[in-house]
Formats: C-alpha cells, structure tokens, sequence
C-alpha cells in the first residue's frame, strides 16, 4: 500500500532552532530540492503499489536516497547512514523534523530499484527533466551527440580465468546437493591453475595447454553436475531459478571456449566475458590504454551543460545510426527542431547528412571533397567542431564524480538505472548553477 505523506507547513527542524534560528536557503541540497517536482514523481511512484497492505516508504524519501547516493558517491549502507548525520539532507528527502535513529533499511533501496524498474526510472527522470525545461534552467540549444562505454564492475576477463571460475561454481554445487561422491579433480585443477597464474611469463604454448586442461576439467563437472540435477529431480528437490540460470550461462560460455580451442580463433559471436552479468560484451574502442571496454555502450546528446541518455545497448552498435532516434528525443523534450547537430567524423554519413538537410538543421559536419581555391573557410563549421568537445568533457565529469565509470548494480536492468540515475544527479547539480 502506497499513502502519500502530508507535508507540515512550519518552518524545518523547528526543534533545532528554538531562537528562531533556521536553516541556510543556499545550501546546495536544499536548492536541489526545490528543482524537483516531488509531486509528479509522487504521482508516478504511487501507481506501483496497491492500496491495501502495510504503507510503502515515501517516495520522496527513496528518490532522495537515490539521488543523493549518486551525487555522494556512496553505498546504500552508507547514504542511509550519512543522511541520518545531515538536516540538509533530511530536508531533500522530506523529514520536516530532525531523526537521528535509522531512517530505512539500505536493503529497500535494492526492493525498489527492483520493483520500479528502467521504464519507471526513465519516466522519473523525464518529469526531472520537463519541470527544468518549464523553469528555463535547461533551455534550448544545439544539441551535440557523441557515445562511450560505461564501464561495468567485473574484472578483467581471461579465457583460462573464466573457465577456472566455472569449474569452481560447478564443483561447489557438485558437492552442496549431490549425495553421490564424485571425483571432480578439483584439487589437481586448482594446483594447475595456480602454477599456470603464478608464471610471470606466460607463452601461448602455456595458454593453450592450461586452456585444454580447463576444458576437460568443465565437460567432466559439467557432466557430473547434470547427473546431480536428474537424480535430485527424481527425489522431487528444489533447484533454485538462479542455479539453472548460471548453469545454462557455464554451458554457453564452454561451447564457446571450445569453439575458439578448436578451430584457433579468437572471435565468436556474444562472446560472455562475465559469469555473474553475462549481459556484458567487450566493445571494442581502439582507444589509447582502453583498446577493448567492458560494458554497455550509450548514445548521449548534450545541449547547454546537461547531458542526456538516448540509447543504452550491450551490444557495439554504429552511434552514426542514432541520428534520428535523437533528434526524435529532442522533439519530444523541447517541442521544437534543434538548430544544428555537431558530431565527429563517424555521424558525417550521407543518411544522416540528407536528414539534416531534409529537416533543416544545420549540421557541422566537415565538407566532403576539395574545397575550391577560391572560397573562403567554413568559419562556423570549425568553431562548431572545436565545442564538440564539450560533450568528451560531460563525459569524463560524470565518470570521475558520479560513479559512472562502474556500473555496481546488478539486478536486471541495472546498467540502465545506474546511468540514468548518474546523469540525472549530474544534471541536477549543473541545474543548480544555473538558478
């Protein structure tokens, strides 16, 4: 059951300041607060609970956890508790009286990311966005569009590590339910793994040995395993959903490492690199350091100083294709065209040069072919392009200082919470220069 919470009309933490003391209008937290339409999010929130049963939390309090956890950079465990410590913050969750006990349970912050999911948070995120654009704060401009990786918390894939983490899930679970003893070689696995990790060098012959042996070692528990499940169906035992999930990834993941032994390859396609977010594929960038990410790739477009999320995929689409999609979203948050579109090199297609030009909007794409001698530079073009920088910029803020250079959710859907939640606490905090 949802009911929401009746707001008192007194001054904050009256109890604070029994001498008519009050507390500081300018604080930054404050000034946040007042940037959000707390009463559509209400509105939105509220649709997701029944009306009956024991009162859900206050949605203000939850989104102001939320928020304030990726604006802080903090856990869940250590926002409830940091909130707890701070008025201010009290105040944009909505306590009108100081609490100095335990406001919520961290573990209802997981509940309801679970419960709302992206398409509620996508929806949040718009009223955000809709009220700033009714206030003037985010104001229309040209828009720049751009994409990068955001990093997910994993780390670094190995083909051999990955095989030796599969036959340790496997054993594992190979001992937990099974009655039978079966000989699993866990411990000659594990002494090959080791000697084979403590090598300072390792050559490929090294490589491709220890990755046969992981093989064998996974087909046999793999087998064994399966056995396990048969018998303790014929028992009528329990096997959990999150067992049958991974086990079908571990399946996935040797017809892979298989596939690439035996046919000497190094490619295949939806390649896992990842046992607990199988979701995540490497994205190639050929970039300085960071030849290969691991996570999902977004398109974003930045108009002002805000950056928004357009597309969000595992997958290493083309961003040259998004074009359109973009300026779609454009459309719908500012009811109007933007009045030119600058990207790099890679958006300069003849698709997305003909739709500009049939929308007409102004792009700052490089000119194709040779300038003729006597025409004077495209001025405009090249001041353009030297903004485009501006958007590599957005992206570095909102990595380094809210949290997106690990996506550290991992319930369904979750990348996209932790992005869209990263950015609209980015946004909010510019928005708030900007009063």
């Amino acid at each position: 059951m949802y009911k929401s919470k009746d707001r008192h009309t007194q001054p904050l933490f009256e109890e604070l300041f029994p001498f008519g003391g009050r507390l500081d209008d300018d604080n930054r937290w404050l000034k946040i607060s007042n940037l959000i339409p707390w009463d559509s999010l209400d509105n939105s929130y509220s649709q997701h609970f029944s009306h009956t049963g024991r009162p859900a939390h206050d949605a203000r309090m939850v989104i102001g956890l939320l928020l304030l956890k990726h604006m802080t950079g903090s856990s869940d465990r250590e926002i409830v508790q940091l909130v707890c410590e701070t008025p201010y913050m009290q105040a944009l969750c909505g306590l009108d009286n100081f609490s100095a006990g335990k406001l919520i349970d961290p573990s209802t912050l997981t509940n309801v990311r679970k419960r709302l999911g992206k398409r509620q948070f996508k929806k949040l995120e718009e009223l955000t966005y809709k009220h700033l654009i009714d206030l003037k704060i985010i104001k229309t401009k040209g828009m720049l569009v751009d994409a990068t990786v955001f990093p997910e918390n994993i780390r670094f894939p190995t083909d051999v590590g990955l095989l030796n983490e599969a036959r340790q899930w496997l054993v594992s679970k190979i001992k937990a339910v099974g009655d039978k003893t079966y000989r699993t070689y866990c411990r000659v696995a594990r002494r090959e793994f080791l000697n084979f990790n403590k090598k300072k060098r390792k050559t490929q012959r090294d490589v491709k040995r220890i990755k046969k042996s992981m093989l064998q070692y996974v087909r046999r528990n793999l087998r064994q395993f399966e056995e396990v499940l048969s018998l303790s169906a014929e028992q009528g035992v329990f096997i959990a959903k999150n067992v049958t999930q991974r086990l079908a990834v571990i399946k996935d993941l040797f017809s892979q490492q298989l596939h690439m032994h035996t046919e000497n390859v190094r490619r295949v396609p939806d390649r896992i690199v990842s046992l607990h977010k199988p979701h995540v594929r490497p994205i190639v960038r050929g970039k300085a350091g960071k030849a290969v990410e691991f996570g999902p790739k977004a398109s974003l477009s930045h108009v002002g100083a805000f950056t928004f999320l357009d597309r969000l995929s595992s997958d290493n689409f083309s961003e040259s294709g998004d074009v359109e999609l973009q300026l779609t979203n454009y459309e719908d948050r500012f009811g109007t065209k933007p009045p030119y579109v600058v990207g790099d090199r890679a958006y300069g297609t003849n698709d997305n040069r003909s739709l500009l030009k049939e929308k007409e909007i102004r792009d700052a794409f490089e000119p194709r072919g040779r300038r003729p001698k006597d025409e004077l530079p495209d001025r405009w073009r090249r001041r353009k392009r030297r903004e485009r920088n501006r958007i590599e910029g957005a992206f570095g803020h909102v990595k380094n200082h809210f949290g997106l250079d690990r996506i550290r959710y991992s319930i369904e859907g979750g990348d996209e919470l932790w992005v869209r939640l990263g950015l609209m606490a980015a946004n909010l905090k510019t928005a708030v220069k900007a009063v």
